[in-house]
């Protein structure tokens, strides 16, 4: 992995789980840094994805891009439909 390839794959991280974060509906019980992180980590393994697949990850290549934003977006839409909040209602 160069350096085009983990600055990518953490821009893109970073942006979805940011826009993750605030766009899908329902309560906020997953925190943004745990959406960012989610984000991130799934972007860095959408690069991997896309160099075991054959593309070039050394420059910026779209295709590589939309593996890294699939596999970040699937990522941080379960971890904000799976989030529980603390608070009990069966007190």
């Amino acid at each position: 992995m160069t350096i085009t390839g983990l600055v990518t794959a953490l821009l893109v991280g970073v942006t979805v789980g940011l826009l993750g974060g605030l766009v899908l509906p329902g309560r906020r019980e997953a925190p943004i840094w745990l959406t960012v992180a989610v984000g991130v980590v799934a972007a860095l393994a959408g690069t991997v994805v896309a160099h075991l697949a054959g593309v070039d990850t050394r420059a910026l290549n779209p295709l590589a891009v939309f593996i890294e934003v699939g596999l970040a977006g699937a990522g941080v839409v379960l971890v904000v439909a799976t989030a529980r909040s603390e608070r009990s209602d069966s007190a």
